[in-house]
């Protein structure tokens, strides 16, 4: 008698433990037969630690309903029976214990169950966008892949075959691919279209019962808001941040709170209270644990808190603080992340012809443009660039090198 690994191994795989296992298998015999199951944890301790070899009748029955495989395949003698081990996916014969007859139930053919391997696999293909989206932006294919991806992710698990913990994984899973959907329709400066993937997120989020991610749904949310120039809707959507239950745990998501609350403030004209709120944010920065942190969360490192505060100030009128920020951003942001250092490139670039560095402008802006992809669709980038030429073209300089940029820059937005 030994510990029965292959049981314990599909357990963890389905994410089950014994209690949860139990009541699945109960929950299965009363599909099957009409009639609640007494299948207890202790029936479930005997198949695992190898008291119960050959599992037979309604034990055997809700063992393979709810994985989906004969008990051979967990680790078990197989049945003695070859009427039980006949077809074992589409028909059993039960014995009813409480009548003593015997009664034929042909059953359809099973749903199959998903497990921590089906999760990672979905979480591949989600990883595999992120990677793609860094590179070349908002465009519709990234999108729409999204949207499809997530769609596969809610069909697999829609017929209940789950676990409760894989079953929440999947709902995160979706809720963080919608977002993606959301975000690549922000970087192409579609907001009505994120809007609309947001509403799906929100509810995915909910359904996950997970508050990073109903985090990362309302950090979109405010970005949609102050892309449509709702500020003030902006800043309450940084309040929902700010007071989540994981800022209050983590200060990596306080301090984004508090730096999209700063953004929103300072656009509403109140320079003082966005000031206070980007202290928060810096303070609160200065107590992450160093580490890599896990997830969605991760983009937000000291290049992003840099970018982010640059914002802030140009918002404030700061140019010249702005430029620094934005310097130190591109200085430590990583190569491969293409899109984001084409953006912060336009930034500076901006932030140059605001104090009227010119011909430094055409330059950095003409090294923002190159570093955009082909296939790029980052309209929030070729957007910056177009408000830098207007900036330029305000100055009235005639500047033969700065007259021909102006024109060539034209063809990019």
């Amino acid at each position: 008698m030994g510990v029965n690994a292959v049981l314990k191994a599909q357990m963890a795989e389905l994410g089950l433990k014994q209690d949860e296992l139990a009541r699945q298998m109960n929950t299965a015999l009363h599909k099957l037969t009409g009639r609640p199951g007494e299948v207890s944890a202790r029936t479930v301790r005997n198949l695992l630690n190898g008291a119960t070899r050959r599992p037979i009748g309604r034990t055997c029955i809700a063992l393979e309903e709810v994985f989906g495989r004969p008990v051979a395949d967990l680790g078990f003698a197989p049945p003695r029976s070859a009427a039980q081990a006949e077809d074992p996916l589409r028909r059993r014969t039960l014995l009813l214990a409480a009548t003593g007859t015997a009664a034929a139930v042909v059953l359809p053919a099973r749903s199959l169950r998903l497990g921590q391997s089906d999760a990672d696999r979905f979480h591949q293909e989600y990883t595999d966008l992120l990677r793609d989206d860094s590179r070349v932006g908002g465009t519709r294919q990234i999108e729409n892949k999204a949207v499809e991806l997530s769609a596969r992710v809610q069909s697999s698990f829609a017929g209940g075959g789950a676990s409760d913990r894989i079953r929440r994984q999947m709902y995160r899973l979706a809720s963080d691919v919608t977002c993606l959907a959301a975000f690549a329709a922000i970087d192409a400066r579609a907001p009505q279209r994120a809007r609309a993937h947001l509403d799906k997120a929100l509810t995915l989020a909910g359904l996950a019962r997970d508050g990073e991610t109903m985090y990362r749904v309302w950090d979109h949310l405010m970005l949609t808001s102050s892309m449509r120039e709702n500020h003030a809707e902006a800043a309450s959507g940084a309040e929902v941040m700010k007071h989540s239950s994981v800022a209050r745990r983590d200060p990596l998501y306080a301090s984004l709170g508090h730096m999209r609350h700063a953004n929103a403030l300072a656009r509403l004209h109140q320079p003082a209270y966005s000031l206070r709120a980007m202290n928060l944010a810096e303070t609160a920065f200065g107590r992450v644990r160093s580490g890599q942190p896990s997830g969605w969360i991760a983009f937000y490192s000291p290049a992003e808190f840099d970018a982010l505060s640059s914002y802030v100030w140009t918002a404030l009128g700061e140019h010249e603080r702005a430029e620094s920020c934005l310097h130190r951003t591109l200085g430590t942001l990583p190569d491969d992340m293409v899109r984001n250092r084409a953006l912060f490139t336009a930034h500076l670039s901006l932030a140059q012809a605001r104090q009227g560095e010119v011909e430094l402008a055409c330059a950095t802006g003409t090294r923002a443009y190159g570093m955009l992809l082909p296939s790029s669709g980052s309209q929030r980038t070729t957007n910056t660039l177009a408000v830098t030429r207007q900036v330029i073209e305000a100055t009235g300089t005639k500047a033969p090198e700065v007259v021909s940029w102006i024109e060539e820059s034209r063809q990019w937005t």
